[in-house]
């Protein structure tokens, strides 16, 4: 029993060392230089942002209005939906009165090109896009106005084939179930991410993926991706086939936290969590250590609630609040987590790690599909899509976030 207790309070130990790194990596990453503008001698390339819609999410107008207010010199927004009935039309409509000076087309095609149903959306959109630098970006992104800037310096990066972002995490609401949300992207999810990479991983985050056409046409285009739901995993293996380095823009978007109820946070925690087990099963195993709070609490527990274990869970609590509060000071973030929602936190990641094991079925887009490993069957697949009907990519189809 004590082997156990000191094995549990070296976990915690481990984790706070963790949080503590990922700190630093984040202040690092935004020591980063600004961006030069582009000169009369060194232009800067037209863009096509490409934007597939799905229904009028919360925040949507505030997110792609950010988009169509980029200082950049010269870029055009193509926007898609799949059914002319799509809310999301009526934003675009505001949004064209808002920025009439903002090259904006829209795009409403419900051609299926196979399971992913926003890769199909994108191969629609596709033939309308007239520049040859494109950016994929979710419907759910908010961005600063130097956003593209950014973008296209780091694909003007010799050797680099795909630039993607880190983000963070916006609640759309006040409430329990957004501000859970949003710090698990904030303070365990973006460090984490950036701790990868320099452990030398290169892995395309799908919030943004940014690359030329002639790349995109190389991999097999955007039907490459159509059977699969990792998209951003499938591109960016696809483009390092080629030689080319995954590159990370110095900017940091954040995402909407839409969820208002815990039931649909974890269940979208729940898809991530299988998704990235089926992509890296040891790396994700592994995350487990990642969360102080939870060893420490167990801790207490294993310990009988002795004084060194309560002194451990305090130190833990307080570290991860600190931890929190500087990765926000360094990112520019206007609020944290409060500091009492960080064991419950803390205590659901594990959860959601450990449910992510039982089953295989997640729930995306109001579909249900089987996470195998390492394919993924779509339970629509074969009564909704000949196999024949798109080409396959060249890796095992898996299950991604988006």
């Amino acid at each position: 029993m004590v082997l156990l207790e000191i094995t549990v309070a070296a976990l915690a130990a481990f984790g706070l060392v963790q949080a503590m790194s990922g700190l630093f990596a984040v202040r690092r990453f935004r020591r980063k230089p600004a961006v030069a503008p582009g000169g009369r001698d060194d232009p800067w390339p037209a863009v096509t942002i490409l934007k597939p819609l799905h229904g009028d999410e919360p925040m949507l107008e505030e997110a792609l209005a950010s988009f169509c207010a980029q200082r950049y010199p010269r870029f055009q927004i193509v926007f898609g939906v799949q059914d002319a009935a799509d809310p999301a039309l009526a934003v675009v409509r505001r949004l064209r009165e808002r920025f009439p000076a903002c090259d904006i087309d829209d795009v409403v095609d419900g051609t299926p090109h196979g399971p992913n149903r926003k890769i199909g959306n994108l191969i629609n959109m596709f033939p309308r896009a007239r520049h040859d630098v494109l950016v994929i970006a979710d419907s759910d992104v908010h961005v600063a106005p130097d956003y593209l800037e950014r973008i296209v310096a780091a694909l003007r990066v010799p050797g680099t084939g795909l630039v993607t972002t880190l983000y963070s995490g916006l609640p759309a609401r006040p409430g329990l179930p957004s501000a859970l949300g949003a710090t698990q992207i904030s303070h365990v999810f973006l460090p984490g991410a950036l701790l990868a990479r320099g452990l030398g991983r290169q892995d395309c985050l799908g919030a943004t993926m940014a690359l030329h056409r002639e790349t995109l046409l190389t991999i097999g285009g955007l039907h490459a991706l159509a059977d699969h739901l990792a998209d951003d995993a499938v591109l960016g293996r696809l483009v390092g086939a080629q030689g080319l380095s995954v590159g990370l823009a110095a900017t940091v978007p954040a995402t909407t936290v839409p969820e208002s109820r815990l039931h649909a946070l974890f269940y979208h925690e729940l898809r991530w969590a299988r998704t990235i087990q089926s992509l890296v099963p040891v790396g994700f195993a592994l995350s487990v250590l990642q969360f102080p709070i939870f060893w420490a609490a167990l801790s207490v527990g294993l310990s009988g609630g002795e004084e060194w274990a309560f002194g451990l869970f305090a130190l833990s609590w307080a570290a991860r609040a600190g931890i929190a509060r500087g990765i926000d000071r360094a990112l520019g973030l206007p609020t944290s987590a409060p500091v009492w929602l960080l064991p419950l936190r803390d205590l659901m990641s594990v959860f959601v790690i450990l449910a992510s094991y039982r089953g295989g079925e997640v729930r995306w887009r109001g579909e249900v599909l089987r996470v195998d490993r390492p394919r993924y069957a779509p339970r629509y697949a074969a009564a909704r899509y000949a196999p024949a009907a798109y080409p396959r990519a060249r890796y095992p189809r898996t299950l991604g976030e988006g």
